[in-house]
């Protein structure tokens, strides 16, 4: 596991500052990225469990957008979760949403959306450095959304996934089990 400065630690004490000053915690944006097939969204349902938070999954929302409207979903996934994660945030409530996130542009705004919503946001990257392993997962692995799509190892080798810019936590799966990468997630941030 690698890990960047994040903003803000899964057990904030900038959270636990404004709860004793507002009498109400700072509610925090946790934000998965990474490859299909790397075990981001068992972690990210994982997570959203153990903190009691709302889950946002990206492709729950775009194959909605796919079946109720018939049309080619591009960033349409992404807006829409950006406008339910922030109806969350300003309510109190933590959210964790799970998306591929490959480019800059989207964590970017998925930042602004905390920003926006006087929230914390914390990026969490999902890897799994062994080949054989992901590539053993992409192939093996089925959705419980009806309707989906998933990728091929060849989509998923080929997809466009931009270099990091901005402070995250990085997990890597390779090695690991889910329970595992959970406790190494929230100790990574104390």
């Amino acid at each position: 596991m690698r890990k960047t400065k994040a903003k803000a630690p899964l057990k904030s004490a900038a959270a636990s500052q404004d709860a004793a000053a507002t009498g109400r915690a700072t509610p925090v944006l946790y934000v998965f990225s990474g490859l299909p097939g790397t075990g981001k969204t068992s972690l990210a349902r994982r997570l959203a469990r153990h903190l009691a938070a709302v889950y946002l999954r990206i492709d729950t929302i775009e194959q909605a957008l796919r079946d109720l409207c018939s049309f080619e979903v591009e960033g349409e996934g992404y807006r829409l979760a950006y406008r339910v994660a922030a109806d969350n945030l300003k309510l109190g409530v933590s959210v964790v949403a799970d998306s591929c996130n490959t480019i800059d542009l989207t964590r970017r705004e998925w930042e602004g959306v905390a920003a926006d919503s006087d929230a914390h946001c914390v990026n969490i990257e999902v890897t799994c450095s062994d080949v054989a392993v992901h590539r053993s997962r992409v192939e093996s692995r089925s959705t419980s959304i009806s309707g989906l799509e998933l990728p091929s190892w060849d989509d998923v080798s080929r997809r466009e996934y931009e270099p990091w810019q901005r402070d995250r936590i990085v997990i890597d799966t390779a090695a690991d089990t889910v329970d595992d990468c959970l406790k190494k997630l929230l100790s990574s941030a104390l």
